[in-house]
């Protein structure tokens, strides 16, 4: 299984360059690859509807995310992070793993307040048990099981895909869609079940793009819609 390692954000890039006097993620100097600020020549700023590789967020996905992050505009995301690329990883992984694997990093453009989302995959060992729940959770009727809270989100559904080595084996899949650089949202940042709704979709919205590049039978179970009222 080939884990995709994350790259940093032109913001990381540039904080990097003010203090060691370099340009980061690849720009090699003024008037080649990079402007005099140290911002790649091919850095983009796009919808939410074309990052991930354009297929992995929907139009409500893409909402979720302003709800989430403030912002309707955020950097493009490399060539690698795309469903179709973690699809791939999934399908040629091992029948389970407790690892989660980068499927796709979201960053708000580098001239605004900075806030990252990490959305990963993993294979479970199966299906989700009946054990207690964290309180911070709420439990969502999504696929074998649903959780979202304020700063994450997680789904998990199962498939069975010609795309795996044993066509008749059920993978359990997980995706998940994590704030980082801070645990939680600060007190009286947003609307927290509004912020469940919008992990929730967002996580959805991944979750359905995976089961089809995956070719899932009957999408993994996943409904059409995200189901955002409590199990």
């Amino acid at each position: 299984m080939r884990t995709v390692i994350s790259r940093g954000s032109v913001r990381g890039g540039l904080l990097a360059a003010a203090l060691v006097g370099s340009v980061f993620l690849g720009a090699t100097g003024c008037g080649e690859d990079g402007d005099k600020d140290g911002v790649p020549k091919d850095y983009k700023v796009v919808a939410g509807t074309q990052l991930c590789g354009g297929r992995a967020v929907t139009a409500d996905a893409a909402e979720a995310l302003k709800v989430i992050t403030g912002s309707s505009r955020f950097e493009a995301s490399s060539k690698e992070y795309t469903v179709a690329r973690a699809a791939a990883d999934l399908a040629a992984g091992p029948p389970s793993s407790t690892t989660y694997n980068d499927a796709c990093r979201v960053f708000t453009p580098a001239d605004t307040p900075h806030f990252e989302l990490r959305i990963t995959w993993r294979l479970a060992g199966g299906a989700p048990t009946d054990g207690p729940v964290d309180p911070k959770f709420t439990v969502l009727k999504m696929g074998e099981e649903a959780l979202a809270a304020a700063d994450k989100a997680y789904v998990r559904f199962a498939c069975r895909s010609p795309r795996f080595h044993d066509p008749s084996e059920e993978a359990h899949i997980d995706i998940g869609v994590e704030r980082r650089g801070m645990p939680q949202p600060p007190e009286g940042e947003g609307d927290v079940e509004e912020l469940k709704d919008a992990y929730a979709t967002v996580a959805h919205s991944f979750s359905l793009a995976m089961a089809k590049e995956l070719r899932c039978e009957k999408n993994g179970g996943l409904p059409a819609k995200p189901v955002l009222d409590p199990a």
